[in-house]
């Protein structure tokens, strides 16, 4: 891979822990499968948990190729405790809204802006470019280009919501 391929952006990055042991490392996400990667860093605890209650650990890591859209915990703060609750309570409602998140493709930043099809069916459209880039006009990515073993995730400030 040609290394702007594999640099990492936006401010967001600066919250993942740099020493490479730590399993939330860039390094170590690097070398383990997305939903596992994901478990190490310390800005998706609720969406980890959110995957593990949906039972779609398994599917994510056994994937060849996905883009994940990851929200931070503060994302997930964002929603009201009653709705999160709601959704989190409610398996279907829960799977759809995650594999909302997930493109069954590798997407670098140069083929990011446009049009996605996700794993729950419905499009998703990512706009800007550069180390710019907005999902759904409500999510900007934080940290963009996050390698893992099966997936490239982009780190988003925002839950994202199926339209249907």
């Amino acid at each position: 891979m040609s290394g702007d391929m594999m640099t990492n952006f936006g401010s967001g990055c600066s919250a993942v822990p740099t020493d490479s042991s730590n399993p939330g490392s860039f390094e170590a996400m690097a070398q383990v499968p997305v939903a596992t990667a994901a478990s190490g860093n310390p800005l998706l605890s609720t969406l980890v948990s959110a995957v593990k209650k949906a039972g779609l650990v398994d599917s994510l890591n056994g994937a060849d190729a996905l883009t994940v859209f990851a929200p931070t915990d503060d994302a997930f703060k964002k929603i009201p405790s009653a709705d999160l609750k709601k959704v989190l309570d409610d398996k279907d409602t829960l799977t759809k809204v995650l594999t909302y998140h997930v493109v069954p493709e590798k997407l670098t930043p140069a083929d990011l802006a446009g049009t996605h099809k996700t794993l729950e069916g419905d499009e998703l459209t990512v706009s800007g470019s550069g180390q710019d880039f907005t999902v759904d006009d409500g999510a900007s990515v934080i940290c963009g280009n996050v390698q893992t073993a099966n997936a490239n995730v982009y780190i988003i400030d925002s839950v994202l919501m199926p339209k249907s």
